[in-house]
């Protein structure tokens, strides 16, 4: 009986090892493609000699035939075992940086960006009616200001050699714009001439008769006649002057009653050598003030008081056959325009300090004088086009016989922020 129950106990210590190993060899008894792999015994760590001892219950001593048989296990082998070759293999030195932060790759790659490339700059000559003054207050402090350059404009200004030419140029196509005046205006396009205004930067009459004299009063029984008057172009002489003195002179044909001549930039020169009693001059505010300076006191009449209905004293006109293609970069200025009115006139003071520096030639006591009677009449919505003005005008010239025919509104001036007519 011993016997027996010795036999039970190593066929129940070999089932043990059986169900030990098994499991571990499935796997690779699964796939028949596999090439077959030796297994090694599990790292255990075993005596290699297995003794069983007697039961406890059984305390006689057998005989060596009736001894249980010693089990040799194989030693246990050197290297990585089953579980260890089936489960992933952390190499060495993967564990070097162990708790030093992992580095973050960025999910997304993006490149430098392309250089902003500049828009193209237009460049746009303006010829002006006469040398810089503070009526081009608009103009300068635009470009002054970087208000043309925002726009991808570069405007230059331009002094005409003579007073009565800018038009010429205009019509000519030898100027992008010019500057001029609104009954200027409508002589030009009655005569056929291919202009049209675009913007308005003075929106009242600066236009006046400069006489020689320090009466601050003037009647009826105040002569004109026999008077020698200095002009500087046509409309000037045709329109403003010849009304002027229709009113005063109380007749149509005033002009005959007065002798004239033509001087271009000579004006002061003029009144200081006495070769002129009186001027037509488009400058009212500033040259009184001037003439002042030469010890030469002078009384102004206006023209809106003498026989003419109110009118732009300041416009910038275009070749009508020519706009469509310089349209847009028109509107830019006209909008730079805008933009520098509305900041003249809430800074009046640093716009005059402005035209100091960047035009010297302005600075002085007289072109600061004559700042503040300019500044309030600066066109704040340049762009915009006074209808009723304008046609008024023309109707006035008409019936006066000035001009032939009554010329459509669109012929005459064009607001560019609407449509084209």
């Amino acid at each position: 009986m011993a016997k027996s129950h010795r036999s039970c106990m190593v066929r129940a210590l070999a089932g043990t090892i059986a169900m030990l190993v098994l499991p571990l060899t499935l796997p690779l008894m699964a796939d028949p493609d596999r090439d077959p792999v030796p297994l090694p015994a599990p790292p255990l760590h075993l005596d290699s000699v297995v003794k069983v001892p007697a039961p406890l219950l059984d305390t006689e001593t057998l005989a060596s035939s009736e001894a249980s048989a010693v089990v040799e296990v194989p030693p246990a082998v050197e290297g990585p075992g089953v579980l260890e070759r089936l489960l992933p293999i952390e190499h060495p030195g993967e564990r070097e940086h162990e708790g030093e932060p992992a580095l973050e790759v960025p999910a997304v790659v993006s490149e430098p960006a392309d250089p902003i490339v500049p828009p193209p700059t237009t460049h746009l000559s303006i010829t002006l009616d006469w040398y810089l003054n503070p009526q081009h207050a608009a103009l300068l402090v635009a470009r002054e200001k970087g208000m043309f350059a925002r726009r991808g404009l570069e405007v230059t200004l331009v002094v005409p050699a003579d007073p009565s030419v800018p038009a010429k140029l205009l019509a000519a196509g030898r100027t992008d714009l010019a500057l001029g005046r609104q009954p200027q205006l409508h002589l030009l396009v009655d005569r056929q001439m291919p202009v049209v205004r675009v913007a308005t930067l003075v929106a009242a009459p600066v236009s006046g008769l400069v006489l020689r004299g320090a009466s601050e009063s003037i009647g009826n029984d105040f002569s004109l006649e026999g008077l020698s008057i200095g002009v500087t172009d046509s409309d000037g002489r045709d329109v403003v002057l010849a009304f002027m003195l229709s009113e005063l002179l109380g007749m149509a044909k005033g002009l005959e009653l007065v002798g004239l001549e033509e001087l271009g930039y000579s004006v002061i020169e003029a009144m200081r050598e006495q070769r002129v009693d009186g001027l037509m001059m488009h400058h009212r505010y500033l040259l009184p003030r001037q003439l002042a300076d030469e010890g030469i006191m002078t009384r102004t009449l206006p023209s809106e008081a003498y026989g003419l209905p109110a009118h732009d004293g300041l416009i910038l006109m275009a070749n009508r056959d020519q706009l469509n293609g310089k349209r847009d970069a028109v509107r830019r200025l006209v909008s730079a325009l805008d933009e520098a009115a509305l900041w003249i006139v809430n800074h009046p003071e640093e716009a005059w300090a402005l035209l100091e520096k960047a035009e010297p030639a302005l600075a002085g006591q007289a072109g600061q004088d004559a700042w503040a009677d300019i500044y309030p009449r600066l066109a704040l919505q340049p762009g915009a086009v006074d209808h009723r003005r304008y046609m008024r005008f023309e109707q006035f010239l008409h019936e006066a016989g000035v001009v032939e025919t009554v010329t459509p509104l669109e012929r005459l001036a064009i607001d560019l922020g609407t449509s084209a007519p």
